[in-house]
């Protein structure tokens, strides 16, 4: 999925909790993840044969918050065990293989609601979950350049403000985290990670580890620490902790996985939680179904709990190029056995990201344009950041590009712990506010379906996030900038050039001119990428670095104040080798 590193592809529109959200390989639109198909239970060890049966389903059981004991013997004597309780909130996660237990729960004095949190059954392995795989670390070579989607938000000037306290901790609710490695290991708070996988925390050592990829890349994003190899997170002096809340297998992000996630942030100080996933088995959760009305309840009560306790919550708009303010349809429900197509209306919830209180974030692609894939609603994206071939870290100490709002919410998230790094003792509330106040506004495009104001649009919402102002400083005037989209073919063993016209740019280019590449090509060290001044000065930007990784996307500084700055300036790509072809998608030029 990802360059070299990652496995297959994950198939974008197919079932699975990431499906909203999905990272994608980085020369391609969103994928989206393949659903493991449905596993036939194993032999169950004499351990859990006691407590596990075939046909056992898992249901929400909501009662007032406080002392549960009444409603947790109701649902021993009506079929079903306790698996985990919530009493601050009044959720019992409760397990039964009786088809008549919801129905009689309900009438059970003092059960507000009972919700079925699954149309699959629960694995036998939720009553003895294996620990996920330590895998072995590879190291990386120094060199920490600044990539692109960091200068876009102003990260990389930021960091010398404030890069972030380690006061602030960051809960990543995913599927796990590698707090091994290089890059994350240093900012890791393991005593505060833990997996909620099936609705109850498992606080073994390594529980929180990565049952996938799309976790430890959420991390990196946050707070890969500044270390002088790999790259550098947004909030490189924050701590993060893991809590993953997606199952082995098929990551799959069942309600009551997330309600122990957000107890868990809550009763843990997690300042900022980043959540990039939507709540299985429903895409959508509509109020007139009985079993979903019981998650959203469920959901939401976790949710105020963990910001009453000073916690908030970041969430992923999803992939699915979907306008959230004009819903008609779901197709992806339910995932977790044969999804149907349903007629929704705009009452039905993707939670936790349109859960009140919850932070809503888009994706944009180069620059400041909507990414193809991301979600949008007026009245529903409250911020937008880069999400289109991120690269940061994945599991095993190794690195790769993927695309999608999963991606651009760390960056919002990081720059939230920035903005609780500058400003110790802010609330969400406040931290909401500084986020909609710091954000730059993007205007509509010509497209139809954006709508609203240049402040505040169904597109981007206030706006692109900007750690600068994140951390409290007044970035200067933005110099001039030029850009040159077109596509240029690079092929075997062959020279290219891309040209930009400078004009209107007084005496001479800056110590500090910033070139943006971007360009798509396999195996880059096949590459070397030079700028070319308009007297033919070359200065080069790479030299066959790289090895076999994909693409090049990344800011380069480079001291041209010799240099006129009006004339033509080239962007000169030179492949040295046979079999790996691609082409400079974009460059530009800020003065």
């Amino acid at each position: 999925m990802l360059a070299a590193t990652l496995g297959a592809a994950l198939a974008f529109g197919a079932p699975g909790a990431l499906a909203g959200t999905l990272p994608v390989a980085s020369s391609t639109a969103p994928a989206a993840k393949a659903h493991a198909p449905a596993r036939t239970p194993a032999a169950v060890p004499a351990s859990q044969s006691a407590t596990w049966v075939a046909g056992t389903r898992a249901y929400l059981v909501i009662t007032a918050p406080g002392d549960s004991s009444a409603v947790r013997s109701a649902i021993a004597a009506n079929g079903g065990t306790v698996f985990s309780s919530f009493d601050a909130i009044g959720v019992i996660v409760a397990h039964s293989a009786s088809s008549s237990f919801a129905a009689t729960m309900r009438g059970v004095a003092g059960v507000q609601q009972v919700g079925a949190t699954r149309t699959s059954d629960v694995p036998a392995e939720a009553y003895n979950p294996a620990l996920p795989a330590n895998p072995a670390q590879a190291s990386t070579p120094a060199g920490e350049p600044v990539r692109a989607d960091m200068s876009q938000i102003k990260a990389d000037r930021a960091w010398a403000v404030n890069p972030g306290s380690a006061a602030v901790t960051v809960g990543i609710l995913d599927t796990g985290v590698d707090d091994q490695h290089q890059d994350l290991a240093p900012n890791f708070d393991a005593a505060d990670s833990v997996s909620c996988a099936y609705g109850k925390p498992d606080t073994r050592t390594g529980a929180w580890r990565d049952v996938d990829t799309h976790g430890t890349h959420v991390a990196g994003t946050v707070a890969a620490a500044k270390n002088g190899k790999g790259v550098v997170g947004v909030a490189p002096g924050v701590k993060i902790a893991a809590v993953r809340v997606a199952e082995p297998g098929n990551s799959f992000f069942f309600a009551e996985n997330t309600i122990c996630g957000f107890v868990w942030a809550g009763d843990h100080g997690f300042k900022v939680t980043n959540n990039s996933y939507y709540t299985d088995p429903w895409q959508f959760n509509c109020p007139d179904n009985i079993d979903q009305a019981a998650i959203i309840e469920g959901v939401k009560r976790a949710q105020e709990y963990a910001e009453g306790k000073g916690s908030l919550q970041i969430a992923a708009a999803g992939n699915e190029n979907y306008d959230l303010a004009h819903k008609t349809t779901d197709s992806a429900s339910p995932n977790d056995s044969t999804p149907g197509t349903r007629t929704i209306t705009n009452a039905c919830l993707d939670i936790p990201t349109e859960l009140p209180g919850v932070v809503t974030v888009a994706a944009n692609g180069t620059g400041v344009t909507k990414a193809s894939f991301s979600n949008f609603g007026q009245g529903v994206i409250d911020v937008a950041a880069p999400g289109s071939n991120v690269y940061s870290t994945v599991p095993g100490g190794g690195y790769g590009s993927k695309s999608g709002t999963s991606m651009a919410t760390p960056h919002v998230v990081g720059v939230a712990a920035l903005i609780a790094s500058a400003n110790p003792g802010i609330t969400p509330a406040q931290i909401r506010a500084k986020l909609a106040a710091q954000a730059n506004d993007i205007a509509c495009p010509s497209d139809s379906r954006c709508t609203g104001t240049t402040a505040d649009n169904s597109f981007f919402g206030e706006g692109q996030v900007d750690a600068l102002k994140a951390v409290g400083a007044t970035p200067p005037p933005p110099g001039k900038y030029f850009e040159n989209l077109a596509d240029f073919a690079i092929n075997d063993n062959a020279t290219v050039e891309s040209p930009i016209a400078v004009t209107g740019v007084t005496g001479n280019a800056p110590a500090a001119l910033k070139v943006g590449v971007d360009i798509k090509h396999t195996y880059i060290g096949d590459l070397k990428v030079d700028l070319v001044a308009p007297d033919g000065t070359v200065y080069t930007l790479h030299n066959h670095a790289g090895g076999s990784a994909d693409d090049i996307a990344q800011t380069y500084t480079v001291d041209a104040s010799s240099e006129v700055a009006n004339g033509t300036w080239k962007l000169r790509v030179n492949d040295n080798a046979a079999s790996d072809t691609g082409k400079i998608d974009a460059w530009n030029l800020t003065f």
